[in-house]
């Protein structure tokens, strides 16, 4: 397996790992990894992780709480609705109250 599938699979188990009604971001499971500079290769992961149903890439969004993937989605409204459906609120294409609901794998797991 190569490094890049390794991170990515790692990736997805945090990712698995994030209760439903809760949200991270890259950058905290990027942190969480080890990595705290591959927020972008955690997203890269986000992407192509559409085809895992048990990967709940919703649940992850940008430092700020903004929707960046949604348009990775089936839909650019899907990542949204998934949320919604979650009592989480959207609005502009951000999560609002994001502190509320913000998940960090490094106070949160072991």
């Amino acid at each position: 397996m190569s490094q890049r599938s390794s991170f990515f699979q790692d990736v997805y188990e945090v990712v698995m790992l994030i209760p439903e009604g809760r949200v991270t971001s890259y950058g905290a499971i990027g942190k969480y990894l080890g990595m705290p500079s591959s927020a972008r290769m955690v997203g890269w992961a986000m992407n192509a992780s559409h085809t895992l149903p048990k990967v709940p890439a919703h649940r992850v969004v940008n430092r700020m709480g903004v929707l960046t993937g949604k348009h990775f989605f089936e839909t650019p409204s899907r990542m949204q609705e998934l949320l919604e459906a979650e009592h989480i609120k959207v609005a502009n294409d951000q999560i609002q109250r994001f502190e509320d609901f913000f998940w960090d794998p490094t106070k949160e797991l072991p």
